[in-house]
């Protein structure tokens, strides 16, 4: 008797586990789509790509809301094989990640166009499942497989098994976006691993909706929500790449060694101030500055030493007599990320001028400004000038 007890109250401290965890996954990912939503929707501000998923996002944050109130329910439900609900709610998933190649530099009202013409299988299904419904047509719970060979010529599994086939039209064509998004030059690389990954985990919830299992079903969401996460943190990380930086001081002529010598006595008084009175804001900047201005002049000096591909952080950091600390936080305190970024927008300037000067005619001649593979030299200058080098070279041949 003590023993069945145990095994009770121990069933039911698991069930009222599995109900938590569950609840709790349906919070953490509506909060998450919650603002999700809301950072694409600033950035549909400015790029109308980003109003599709605004509005996608805002669909999924009002769904997991409104399942918190039945997480219970969906913990305590034995639905069975292929139940309707769960094939719907399958089918309305697969199509909501399904339509990003539809919203790719469109005016608002032309992508809800497209998005309606591309759910009318769905919603002819709907109207029809509606229908039976509404004429008296019950649901045939499916437990077993022999359940599932006695009522396979039914109308009701007929209409499970038009729903099943729908999702997997939908799932293929989630499979392709990489392939769609490619022809657009303005899609991210990163966005065309996000949809391989999301069609994975669409497969995955298709045996969750099929063999109903909430253990199963919590993990899909927070799979599901952590690749929506990805690619809001991806797209905070484009804009970041896209601010403007400010000016970088240039040189047109071969400075003397007086100048050299007088930005070395600047950051020496500099350095000396903050040792006798303390370090301050004011002084923090203005002595990165000064480091900063001796970092650009040697890099202006020593063109054939950074046009090497072997010179990197560590060269730079031995000839100007800075630690790498101390050259990072100069170098950011004008806006660059890192010394590589850096030294890179040296290999771009460098390029502009090799172009201008009508010394590229093949990609390798771009190594000649420093770059040690022609991968690096396409996107560092992407990264620093905003668009292709292939299209910057036409635009100076039309010139």
């Amino acid at each position: 008797m003590f023993d069945r007890k145990h095994l009770t109250l121990q069933g039911i401290t698991s069930y009222n586990m599995s109900e938590n965890f569950l609840f709790l996954t349906l919070v953490g990912s509506a909060v998450t789509h919650f603002l999700i939503t809301l950072v694409m929707a600033l950035f549909a501000r400015h790029r109308a790509q980003y109003l599709g998923l605004a509005w996608v996002n805002g669909i999924f944050f009002c769904t997991m809301l409104v399942s918190c109130f039945f997480s219970h329910a969906i913990a305590k439900g034995q639905p069975g094989i292929l139940h309707p609900n769960m094939l719907l709610a399958l089918l309305c998933a697969c199509y909501l990640q399904s339509i990003y190649p539809l919203n790719i530099s469109m005016p608002g009202y032309l992508q809800w166009i497209r998005m309606w013409r591309y759910a009318r299988p769905i919603l002819i299904l709907l109207a029809i499942y509606i229908g039976a419904v509404l004429m008296g047509s019950h649901i045939v719970y499916i437990y077993t497989f022999e359940d599932l060979l006695e009522n396979i010529l039914s109308s009701d599994m007929l209409m499970r098994f038009c729903t099943l086939g729908l999702s997997i039209y939908y799932i293929v064509n989630i499979f392709l976006l990489p392939h769609r998004l490619a022809r657009h030059a303005n899609v991210p690389h990163y966005l065309l691993g996000y949809c391989v990954a999301m069609g994975l985990s669409v497969v995955f919830y298709t045996y969750v909706a099929i063999i109903f299992d909430h253990r199963l079903l919590a993990v899909y969401i927070l799979l599901f929500t952590m690749l929506n996460l990805y690619l809001m943190l991806r797209t905070l990380e484009s804009l970041a790449l896209e601010l403007p930086r400010p000016a970088v001081p240039t040189l047109t002529d071969v400075p003397e060694k007086e100048e050299e010598e007088e930005i070395v006595q600047q950051e020496e008084t500099t350095t000396e101030k903050v040792e006798a009175e303390g370090p301050s804001e004011l002084d923090f900047n203005e002595a990165n500055l000064h480091r900063f201005h001796r970092i650009n002049l040697w890099m202006q000096n020593h063109r054939e030493e950074w046009k090497d591909c072997t010179f990197g952080r560590d060269r730079l950091c031995q000839e100007v007599g800075y630690n790498r600390h101390l050259v990072l936080q100069s170098v950011r305190s004008q806006g660059f990320n890192n010394v590589h970024e850096y030294i890179s927008s040296f290999r771009v300037a460098e390029l502009k001028r090799m172009i201008s000067r009508g010394e590229v005619n093949a990609l390798n001649d771009t190594l000649k400004a420093g770059f040690g593979t022609t991968q690096t030299v396409r996107s560092c200058f992407l990264k620093a000038e905003g668009i292709t080098l292939d299209e910057y070279v036409a635009q100076s041949r039309q010139e």
